[in-house]
C-alpha cells in the first residue's frame, strides 16, 4: 500500500494523512497472467492502480483485436465512462504477467466525496490527468509520423519492447508488426 500511498502524495500533492485516507478505500487484488480484470460489454465497478506487473487494454473488432494501452506500474486503470456512467464498458483488460492491483469499487469511490474533504479537488486533478493522456495520444496519431510515434514510446517505455508481443504494440502505435518490427531493428542497430 505503501507505493498507492506515495503515487497519490506525489501526483495530487496530498498530506500523508490525506493519502492514506484515500489509500485505506483500496483492497489488493492479485491477477496472475491471462486473467481479465474486465471483458467488454460489462460494467466497469472499479478503479484499479497497478502496483506491478502490465495490463493490456483492447478492443476485439470482429476479424482482430486492437491495442488501446499497456498500462505499467503506477497507473490507475478504469473504463472511465463505464466508471462513471455505470454503461456497458468497450474495453477488455487482460494481465500480461501476474499482477498486483489495488482496486476501488464505485460506491467506495463516491463514498469518498463525503469521507475526504479535498476530495473533489483530488478527483479533478484525476480526471486532468487522464485528459491530458488521452490529448496526447490523439495528438501522437494526428501529427506524428509512426516512426515518431515508436521513438516516443521507445524512450518513454523502453521495457516494453522486451516484454510485450509486438502485435500489441503494433497495433497500439497504429501500424502493422513488419513496420515496427522493422523500425525496432533500426533502433537497435
Amino acid at each position: 500500500m505503501q507505493q498507492l500511498n506515495d503515487y497519490i502524495r506525489a501526483s495530487f500533492n496530498t498530506e500523508v494523512a490525506e493519502a492514506e485516507s484515500i489509500s485505506n478505500y483500496f483492497h489488493p487484488q492479485l491477477l496472475r497472467k491471462g486473467d481479465y480484470l474486465l471483458r467488454s460489454g460489462r460494467v466497469c465497478d472499479f478503479m484499479a492502480f497497478l502496483a506491478s506487473g502490465m495490463i493490456r487494454i483492447f478492443v476485439n473488432t470482429g476479424d482482430k483485436e486492437v491495442t488501446q494501452w499497456i498500462s505499467t506500474r503506477n497507473y490507475f486503470i478504469t473504463d472511465l465512462s463505464s466508471f462513471m456512467l455505470a454503461n456497458p464498458g468497450r474495453w477488455n483488460m487482460q494481465a500480461l504477467e501476474d499482477c498486483d492491483v489495488w482496486m476501488i469499487s464505485r460506491s467506495d469511490y463516491q463514498q469518498m466525496a463525503g469521507a475526504i474533504p479535498r476530495w473533489i479537488e483530488f478527483e479533478r486533478m484525476l480526471l486532468i490527468h487522464c485528459f491530458i493522456h488521452l490529448e496526447e495520444r490523439v495528438f501522437s496519431h494526428l501529427y506524428m509520423s509512426a516512426e515518431e510515434r515508436f521513438q516516443q514510446l521507445f524512450v518513454q517505455q523502453p521495457e516494453l519492447f522486451n516484454q510485450v508481443p509486438l502485435q500489441y504494440l503494433a497495433s497500439m502505435l497504429g501500424m502493422t508488426p513488419e513496420t515496427l518490427s522493422r523500425m525496432r531493428k533500426k533502433a537497435l542497430s
